[in-house]
């Protein structure tokens, strides 16, 4: 049984990265998705008195 734990930690390691690297392109999509709808608001805001 030790030599199956021994095996898997190689396979945990990776696992941590990937999970790591996912935490941080899911980070990275939340502050775009923030800065695309703020982008949104603002054309949004900026059009309004021209059509008045």
């Amino acid at each position: 049984m030790t030599n199956t734990k021994d095996s898997a930690s190689p396979i945990d390691a990776v696992d941590e990265e990937l999970i790591d690297t996912l935490i941080a392109i899911s980070v990275v999509a939340k502050r775009l998705a923030a800065k695309l709808r703020q982008s949104t608001e603002n054309q949004s805001e900026s059009e309004e008195p021209k059509n008045e």
